[in-house]
């Protein structure tokens, strides 16, 4: 998902092997944005998955997110560290390793039929994947030429979306497929048949998770034998606690910077709620849909995602990023709210929509947020707004309770809150940034 990328000031140019080598080390990091990609949006298929193997209500659900974001939270600026004391290369096989480790702990979580073992393995691969997303978008600045940098990297994030695609079409063809039975006829059953279809749906994990896992470290095998450029540690983007000069009281005490915080916060809080809930509002405001067929929404969703992403980037050559914002998050707001008062196959159509306002929201607050900063301010801004991913796990845990308690078409106020935050930091921005492009 974009919500992941972080802009950080580009390092000067190393000198990249000469040859047939000199396209591996791109192809085998372009490759880490499609590998993160598929593995945030197979969540939205797990807490479809796991409400029906363990019978959890919506906040238990949620929990899945809560999980996988704590671990971009508490990893994030280690992750920089790492990198900047060891390398972007060993940083980029340190997170393979992990999220190849998570993703086998799959197969003994579910033979253990233990929840809380699931979300520990989320746990572990949104630890790898905080080590990938920091060190993956500025390594892509150094594996070429310096002019050509910026192109490199937007190249590499197309194929963030197409690996998400690709997660929920594997999620949807081998872990929803499976028959699904209604309580009425869950209570019709036997113990024993209650019993063998959850052991069932929490089996059906563990082929996809055990196949991800052993690319993934095939994966971090080829990156540990390919020759990557040289870096010194000057290059690396530090994100280390600067307190010395005071940076970070600055950045605390800055109202854009911290707005942007908040912005980014609520943003990323709405687009994981939008995206974690959709197949439950499917099947709740459609009934008879299958979680399988309610997966076409999600798939429908991310296409908009790539559309918007595009569609966005053509128009800010004729309007200001923080105009378009401001324009998106306030329709994203009315979907949201038609969502919550139309619930059936038209609000299921607004939440489909919301995503394509959503794909310009990410990397638009980032650059407002540390327009203007010096080198060092960069650099710590970058890692802060890294960090607010965690409303990831916070709006998407508030969504499962309010849906427990007033169902799920309300709940959709919770990211339709999060929109007017990011409308709201846009407004105040308006006066400041002018015409300015982000």
């Amino acid at each position: 998902m974009d919500y992941a990328t972080t802009e950080s000031s580009a390092p000067a140019a190393a000198t990249v092997p000469a040859g047939r080598r000199a396209w591996l080390p791109l192809a085998l990091i372009v490759g880490l944005f499609f590998l993160w990609g598929g593995a945030n949006n197979l969540n939205d298929v797990l807490i479809a998955q796991f409400k029906k193997a363990f019978v959890l209500d919506d906040f238990q659900a949620g929990l899945v997110q809560s999980a996988f974001y704590l671990g971009y939270f508490l990893v994030a600026m280690p992750a920089a560290m790492f990198m900047r004391r060891f390398g972007y290369k060993q940083a980029v096989v340190l997170g393979l390793a992990l999220y190849g480790a998570g993703a086998l702990l799959f197969w003994p979580a579910a033979e253990l039929r233990t929840y809380g073992v699931f979300l520990f393995a989320l746990f572990v691969i949104a630890t790898g994947l905080a080590f990938l997303e920091t060190s993956a978008n500025p390594l892509m600045t150094v594996l070429g030429p310096p002019g050509g940098a910026a192109r490199r990297l937007n190249f590499a994030q197309a194929f963030n979306p197409l690996g998400s695609i690709a997660g929920v079409l594997v999620g949807q063809r081998f872990i929803l497929a499976d028959m699904e039975h209604t309580p009425a006829q869950l209570a019709a059953m036997s113990a024993a048949g209650r019993a063998a279809y959850y052991a069932d749906a929490t089996r059906a994990v563990q082929l996809p998770y055990l196949c991800i896992g052993l690319v993934v470290l095939a994966w971090a095998v080829l990156v540990l034998l390919a020759r990557f450029p040289a870096v010194t540690a000057s290059h690396a983007p530090a994100a280390h606690a600067a307190g010395r000069d005071g940076v970070l009281t600055r950045l605390l005490r800055d109202r854009g910077f911290t707005g942007a915080m908040a912005a980014q916060f609520f943003y990323v809080g709405a687009q994981v709620g939008v995206w974690s809930y959709t197949i439950r509002y499917v099947q709740a405001t459609m009934p008879g849909t299958s979680a399988h067929a309610a997966a076409n929404f999600i798939l429908a969703a991310l296409v908009c995602f790539m559309a918007g992403r595009f569609v966005g980037a053509a128009l800010m050559k004729y309007l200001a990023p923080v105009r378009l914002l401001l324009a998106f998050a306030a329709i994203n707001v009315a979907l949201s709210l038609f969502a919550l008062l139309h619930p059936g196959m038209g609000g299921a159509c607004a939440l489909v929509a919301c995503s394509f306002f959503m794909s310009v929201m990410y990397p638009t607050i980032f650059a407002l947020g540390v327009e203007g900063m010096d080198d060092d301010e960069r650099k710590l801004g970058s890692a802060l707004l890294v960090m607010t991913i965690i409303g990831g796990a916070v709006l998407t845990a508030a969504m499962g309770a309010v849906s427990d308690h007033a169902g799920i078409a309300r709940a959709l106020g919770v990211p339709a809150l999060g929109f007017a935050v990011v409308a709201w930091f846009a407004w105040r921005r308006l006066p400041r940034t002018g015409g300015a492009g982000a």
